[in-house]
């Protein structure tokens, strides 16, 4: 008859009984309990952060602050008119809604920039915050219209419709 379940077990040495530690002398951890001798570390209710570095000055604090990240910039997700070409047809309307619905922009991206990289043949109705000068020429080109939507605060483009 081959194993079962109910007579598995792992290897020899697989499973150590748990240290028990101050205990006495007979169980290998007494009197300092495994913490070595004197020191913050070997008293209890040591409570030192992950960047402690001893009293010495702290990396963060050594480094130099750097920068300035403006908390108002206004983040655009860039679709080219090439990738539109290729999602929509004739006479579709191409806005942000349209474009999270078909996965090609992500749900957290608020504004829209529409850049001229590739060929567009096809004739939109594109709505978005911003267009670059290429992307709004190709789309008027195809026949299309592009319309800019306004956005959180004064949308920034370099041409608008």
């Amino acid at each position: 008859m081959g194993t079962t379940l109910d007579r598995l077990s792992g290897p020899k040495g697989a499973r150590q009984k748990a240290k028990r530690v101050g205990r006495g002398h007979g169980s290998g951890l007494g009197t300092t309990a495994g913490r070595g001798m004197k020191g913050q570390r070997a008293r209890s209710g040591v409570n030192r952060s992950a960047w402690f570095e001893g009293g010495q000055m702290p990396i963060q604090r050594r480094l130099p602050k750097r920068g300035f990240k403006n908390p108002f910039r206004a983040e655009y997700f860039p679709v080219n008119v090439s990738q539109l070409a290729k999602a929509f047809g004739p006479g579709d309307a191409v806005d942000a809604d349209a474009l999270k619905a078909r996965g090609m922009m992500p749900r957290r991206a608020e504004r829209l920039k529409v850049l001229g990289d590739g060929e567009l043949a096809v004739k939109l109705v594109v709505r978005a915050h911003a267009f670059s000068k290429a992307a709004l020429e190709k789309i008027q080109a195809a026949g299309g219209s592009a319309e800019v939507v306004p956005g959180k605060g004064t949308p920034t483009t370099d041409a608008q419709a």
